[in-house]
């Protein structure tokens, strides 16, 4: 990797992508906007004090994720050994996570309220499902990782990473039938 030569370039050229596709992976998770951006660039720190530990065979993406993975793991243990006060932290923009039309500037406010509202159904639907089929769903279809690589990432056989597959997508089948999309406004 250029960045272990000493060429930090290619790595200064993923960090704006990068922030942007951690941050979503970890409100994604469950993580709030300000927790999800710490997460988010202490995967890149990580990524830098530990670079002698990435294979140059492995494929980047694999290793960011698994990095991050690793990250929300630890940052779940921290939560679950000290008593966290509450924090009430607003849902505004941040659903823009899930961009699932462009949106046209001529658009009306109608066809944004639509897109809204659809991207917070999918958010909710997404929010509902067992960690373990989320971070599958996300791996597979979010960051388009074979399910090969997935297998090596979460340590478990590909049977496995399949079956967590199919019952996450029957989950959210399930979920956006059972929550239909408010009426167009006309």
């Amino acid at each position: 990797m250029a960045l272990r030569e000493g060429d930090p370039g290619p790595f200064e050229s993923f960090v704006p992508k990068g922030i942007v596709a951690l941050t979503g992976f970890f409100r994604r998770q469950g993580a709030g906007p300000s927790e999800a951006e710490d997460l988010a660039q202490e995967v890149l720190m990580r990524m830098v004090q530990r670079i002698e530990k990435y294979e140059s065979q492995e494929r980047f993406a694999a290793y960011v994720f698994r990095v991050a993975r690793n990250a929300w793991i630890d940052s779940r243990r921290r939560r679950a050994a000290r008593p966290q006060p509450i924090r009430l932290e607003t849902e505004d923009s941040e659903m823009g996570v899930f961009k699932l039309d462009p949106i046209d500037p001529g658009a009306g406010p109608a066809h944004h309220l639509e897109v809204a509202d659809e991207a917070k159904r999918v958010a909710d639907a997404l929010a509902n499902l067992s960690p373990n089929h989320r971070e599958v769903f996300e791996l597979g279809v979010l960051q388009e990782l074979p399910y090969v690589e997935i297998s090596a990432l979460l340590a478990v056989p590909v049977g496995t990473v399949k079956s967590r597959m199919f019952h996450a997508m029957r989950t959210l089948r399930e979920l956006l039938e059972e929550t239909p999309a408010r009426g167009r406004i006309q």
